[in-house]
């Protein structure tokens, strides 16, 4: 991914996923980078970061996402996402 705003390493949540983004009339598909991480001194919350590979994408400029949880917002989260893989998998067996 070239001119990468997020840094990406051996450390990095998931960095190789289907991305999609979609705005009024329009929708791409890229390769996406998804992390999880919290301050190292302090911490304070939880930052879940997206960046799309911005070499694949014609609509937007180069940008990363980032949300800030609390504590009780990334369990509500991680429990949502246990959820789902769930049925997921359940359809799938």
């Amino acid at each position: 991914m070239a001119g990468r705003i997020m840094t990406v390493n051996a450390y990095t949540t998931l960095d190789l996923l289907d991305g999609e983004v979609e705005g009024h009339g329009f929708t791409e598909e890229a390769y996406a980078v998804l992390n999880v991480t919290s301050p190292r001194t302090d911490p304070d919350h939880v930052s879940l970061q997206l960046e799309l590979d911005n070499t694949e994408l014609e609509r937007l400029e180069p940008h990363a996402d980032t949300v800030r949880l609390s504590p009780e917002e990334a369990r509500t989260l991680a429990a949502d996402l246990e959820k789902h893989a769930e049925t997921v998998e359940a359809a799938s067996e």
